[in-house]
């Protein structure tokens, strides 16, 4: 009885696929093809075929997205961003550094860029200090200069105090601690005033003994032979920048400071990396007999932005720079 109730199915089925070639021709064969594909139409030829009615799924079956195991964090997981590294450092990049040599000690800068910095100024507490032996140096065009010295001013909007807090401020913002001490220390004696600044960082220092690097600002002067005041500048993406000189002491001159050789290699690499960032930032770097006070942390450097030639707009962008390549050293380095 099931072979026969099988056999009219299948019949029936055959009847009616030619019944459709006969009025529609071969035009239909492709629709018809089409059609076999749907749903409904794969359930009829499964009941033709064997007498089963094909129940739809429900919707939860079909509905109901596929699960999935939650994406791992960690070291490698999406949310994860790249620690930050020291920078390297090679052999090579001694080419970067010309030295302007008056002491007469031998320096080997790509040996000093090879030796490990070994920092981390992002630590908590203050990591920089930034002072000014000669705070009343100022620029060209500047205002309120004092009435018996030229390129010098008690303003501290224009003199060596607003350059060095445009240093701190980009310094405060890339996540590293300040300590920026405004004083003049030039005032009232210019011959004192490395020793009033010698004092002064005795005292941040023994107060603050997370301090790694003792920023010396000042600017130059340099007159041409008619005796105009001579400004040494940069074309930068963020406008005309003064250049910076890196002024680095020893104990040539008989003072006691064991540890300059230690200075210098933190100058090398501090002049390194702002020749990568922006090369022709730096005029070379005067390696002298002098200390500048250098020698009461391992991490001190005198940097000259600009020159009385320049105009204040010019060392701010060079305080940019300087504050830039600081960032950059913020983890240390490494040779390469």
């Amino acid at each position: 009885m099931k072979m026969e109730r099988k056999t009219l199915r299948i019949g029936a089925a055959v009847i009616g696929c030619a019944v459709l070639l006969r009025l529609f021709g071969g035009s239909v064969l492709g629709g018809a093809v089409q059609a076999l594909r749907q749903p409904q139409v794969a359930s009829f030829i499964l009941f033709l075929e064997t007498g089963r009615i094909l129940r739809p799924a429900q919707a939860s079956e079909t509905t109901e997205p596929p699960q999935t195991q939650p994406q791992e964090t960690g070291p490698t997981g999406p949310d994860q961003q790249e620690p930050d590294l020291p920078v390297v450092f090679t052999s090579a990049d001694a080419e970067l550094i010309e030295l302007h040599n008056s002491c007469g000690y031998e320096a080997d800068i790509a040996a000093m860029l090879q030796e490990p910095l070994t920092w981390d100024l992002t630590q908590d507490g203050p990591a920089v200090l930034i002072l000014h032996t000669h705070g009343t140096e100022s620029f060209t065009n500047t205002e309120n200069y004092e009435e018996s010295s030229s390129y010098r001013t008690l303003d501290e909007n224009y003199n060596m105090v607003s350059i060095g807090q445009r240093v701190a401020e980009r310094l405060e913002a890339g996540g590293i601690q300040v300590l920026h001490d405004r004083q003049l220390h030039d005032k009232p004696s210019y011959n004192g005033a490395y020793t009033q600044s010698r004092e002064s960082v005795q005292r941040y220092l023994e107060k603050y003994p997370s301090i790694r690097l003792v920023l010396d600002l000042h600017r130059d002067a340099i007159e041409d032979s008619s005796g105009n005041q001579v400004g040494y500048t940069l074309k930068t993406d963020a406008g005309t920048a003064a250049k910076l000189m890196l002024v680095m002491g020893t104990d040539a001159g008989g003072l006691y400071y064991p540890n300059w050789r230690e200075n210098l290699s933190l100058a090398v690499k501090l002049q390194a990396q702002l020749e990568k960032n922006n090369p022709g930032s730096c005029r070379p770097m005067s390696f002298r007999s002098s200390r500048f006070n250098q020698d009461l942390t391992p991490g001190a450097v005198l940097v000259e932005v600009g020159a009385a030639g320049n105009t204040r707009q010019e060392a701010l962008v060079a305080a940019d720079l300087l504050a830039q390549a600081i960032l950059d050293l913020a983890h240390g380095s490494v040779g390469g």
